[in-house]
């Protein structure tokens, strides 16, 4: 990579990171932070790890409730949002240290460590959330506490009816298979995020689901809205396919919800769940659980979450425009009723 090539990397970083503390963050992960600090609780002198710290909301929250002897490290991905966070946390003061890591799931901490372990929503974009929690809990001590947060099973599910209802109508029965395990995998059950957590040696295990509504005016917005495009869209379109196939799909979507919602907001769930647990015993290593492929089909992506937004590299999905939002695009002609 050149060195003009490394700057404009930078440059779109830090853009994103911005992005995501101004218009990400207070629509989807300010909700899941308050759920987090509720009830959290850091014992005198304690211990905390904050993992995907992202720009610092829940490290603001949890220096709230430090004293003078207690310790936060907070580690995420991105320097450019640790950046951000750790501005914002010098403001605060307390006895506060950031650092990036390349891997969440595999932590670079000794046992037994620290008291409490946060993660807001960073496991979701993890290809295996039980083997991360084990290591999570790996580095909490005995009688510590592990709180998660994540999207669970029935998040964005207007939008995937309508999109399943398209590829029904159009006989696009293979995508619709794409369509449903990206659905499995990328939003887990309550009941699972539980097992997750008892695998993990973790016990006194409380669950907290709420409801979130998103609203956006029409198919435009919706697509455009930053915790969509900077998000699952990327996803959505490799699901679809490429070229025209993807467009065809996505502008029979836009559509759809423009015609089912004409004139009405069109309102979007988001399942919100809050998951925590003491470490009571032994913790497996992560080996001991087999991760379990993805069953991904041939070029499609994982798919991507809010929490962990990606800069899209020239070329890649994310940045494909669509056609159907194009100024005077008009309907192709081989678009069949």
């Amino acid at each position: 990579m050149t060195i003009s090539a490394s700057r404009e990397r930078l440059r779109r970083q830090e853009k994103l990171a911005q992005v995501y503390d101004d218009q990400i963050f207070p629509v989807w992960g300010q909700r899941f932070v308050r759920m987090m600090t509720r009830t959290l609780a850091i014992p005198d002198g304690g211990q905390v790890l904050d993992i995907g710290c992202r720009t610092g909301a829940l490290a603001v929250e949890v220096v709230r409730r430090m004293g003078p002897k207690n310790r936060l490290i907070a580690i995420d991905t991105s320097a450019s949002m640790v950046d951000i966070a750790r501005h914002k946390v010098d403001a605060k003061g307390g006895s506060v240290f950031f650092r990036t890591e390349s891997d969440l799931s595999r932590l670079s901490f000794a046992d037994d460590v620290y008291d409490v372990v946060l993660c807001n929503l960073a496991l979701a974009g993890m290809t295996d959330p039980g083997a991360a929690l084990i290591d999570f809990a790996r580095v909490t001590k005995p009688d510590g506490r592990v709180v998660c947060s994540l999207p669970l099973a029935g998040t964005f599910q207007e939008f995937y009816d309508i999109y399943r209802e398209v590829l029904v109508k159009h006989d696009k029965h293979d995508t619709l298979g794409h369509l449903n395990r990206h659905i499995r995998e990328a939003y887990p059950t309550p009941e699972t995020c539980v097992a997750w957590m008892s695998r993990a040696g973790l016990g006194n295990i409380d669950v907290e689901v709420e409801d979130v509504t998103l609203l956006f005016r029409s198919s435009r917005e919706f697509f455009f809205a930053p915790v969509i495009e900077h998000g699952p869209l990327s996803g959505w379109k490799a699901i679809a396919g490429h070229g025209q196939e993807m467009q065809d799909i996505f502008w029979y979507i836009k559509e759809a919800i423009d015609a089912y919602f004409e004139g009405a907001a069109f309102e979007v769930t988001v399942k919100a769940g809050c998951f925590s647990g003491d470490k009571l015993g032994e913790v497996a290593t992560a080996p001991a659980l087999a991760s379990v492929e993805r069953d991904t089909a041939p070029d499609m992506v994982p798919p991507a979450m809010v929490n962990t937004p990606a800069l899209a590299d020239s070329g890649s999905m994310i940045e494909v425009e669509l056609d159907a939002f194009v100024p005077g695009r008009r309907r192709p002609s081989h678009l069949s009723d």
